[in-house]
């Protein structure tokens, strides 16, 4: 079998929130457009789930991950902390570890997956 089996890593924290691959790809669009409704837009949500799922980051932790800037003459837009870029190069870190850690693994799966092998609706993730 050519395709490649991969993981999702997702944490879960105390209180039942998760961080996972959906969050991360939304703080790397939010660094890339410097907007969480462009950001949203690109990941086929609503503006006003991509706002939850900025305001739940940022509740996680200590420090804020997403500052926002109210709009204006210049609009408004939103960026990463320090601390979000840090958490998000840790969270990239963590899955290149994971896959490292389950090659041999995830090869032996691959080598016995039935090819007409079909992904389920359990294969949506569920914090995006």
């Amino acid at each position: 079998m050519s395709e490649v089996i991969r993981t999702n890593l997702r944490l879960t924290f105390p209180g039942g929130a998760p961080l996972s691959h959906g969050k991360a790809e939304l703080m790397e669009l939010i660094r890339e457009t410097g907007s969480i409704r462009q950001a949203a837009v690109r990941m086929d949500m609503s503006y006003r789930r991509g706002w939850l799922l900025v305001d739940e980051l940022n509740r996680m932790f200590k420090q804020s991950v997403v500052e926002t800037k109210h709009g204006g003459k210049s609009g408004g837009g939103a960026a990463l902390t320090a601390f979000g870029e840090e958490l998000l190069k840790r969270f990239r870190a963590m899955e290149q570890h994971t896959m490292k850690a389950l090659k041999a693994d995830l090869h032996w799966l691959a080598a016995n997956a039935s090819p007409q092998a079909e992904p389920g609706p359990s294969g949506a993730d569920a914090d995006t």
